[in-house]
């Protein structure tokens, strides 16, 4: 272990993957704060029932890239999420649990294609409910070739990562902070393959993806910050 390294810092470095040779995904130059794209309140009526949307989730990988996602949909997406369930002023109540409330993951999103957007990477602002964006730009081929040259991270509509930041779970739960941030991570991206058979949309989870390769797009260092989970979203390929 490194000098001041925990228990749980060392188990989230030693489980990375890396590439073997090769430039990989250079950082990305992000600007912060960024600019902040506004999007529609969701929509809390109407829809797929629960049960329906629970007997149809399955993970689908076949995109179409011509069909890209409205902003109606992300914020849909993201509400389902992260979106808050309380009071505006109180960021603890949202869509997806967290243990002790204390909610260690933020999530960024690729913008590959959606409506009204640039591509580019940006930063989901829980309390507005809107979107930072860090870079504009096309990263469809990056985040492929950081996800194992999955290329439905290119094809789809929106990828979402999901980075770790246990320092804000550490002060209460110490080293078993980081067990909670995984399973908060699960919770978020159930919610998020739910909520995307609810809009009639594909969705698949990603667990394998070069770990230095998305910190770098998403700007983070992957220590105190580290991506720890990834998610597909987009239109699904005729037939």
């Amino acid at each position: 272990m490194r000098p001041g390294e925990t228990l749980g810092d060392a188990y989230q470095r030693a489980t990375k993957y890396g590439r073997a040779g090769g430039p990989g995904v250079q950082p990305v130059v992000l600007s912060r704060p960024g600019r902040r794209l506004e999007l529609p309140p969701p929509v809390l009526r109407d829809g797929l029932g629960l049960w329906q949307a629970i007997h149809a989730r399955r993970s689908l990988r076949d995109f179409d890239p011509a069909s890209p996602l409205t902003q109606a949909e992300i914020a849909q997406l993201l509400w389902a999420t992260q979106g808050l369930t309380g009071d505006p002023s109180d960021t603890r109540f949202r869509a997806a649990p967290s243990a002790g409330a204390l909610h260690p993951l933020d999530t960024y999103l690729i913008l590959n294609r959606v409506e009204g957007l640039p591509a580019g990477i940006a930063q989901y602002d829980v309390p507005s409910g809107g979107l930072d964006l860090l870079a504009e730009g096309d990263y469809s081929h990056e985040i492929a070739t950081a996800a194992l040259e999955q290329e439905m991270a290119a094809d789809c509509g929106v990828v979402f990562v999901w980075v770790g930041v246990a320092g804000r779970s550490k002060p209460k739960y110490r080293d078993r902070a980081h067990r909670y941030l995984y399973l908060d991570a699960g919770h978020i991206g159930g919610q998020l393959h739910l909520a995307a058979v609810a809009l009639g949309l594909g969705c698949c989870a990603i667990g394998a993806f070069l770990d230095d390769e998305v910190n770098a797009l998403v700007g983070v260092d992957g220590e105190r910050e580290t991506a720890v989970y990834l998610s597909v979203v987009g239109h699904l390929a005729a037939g």
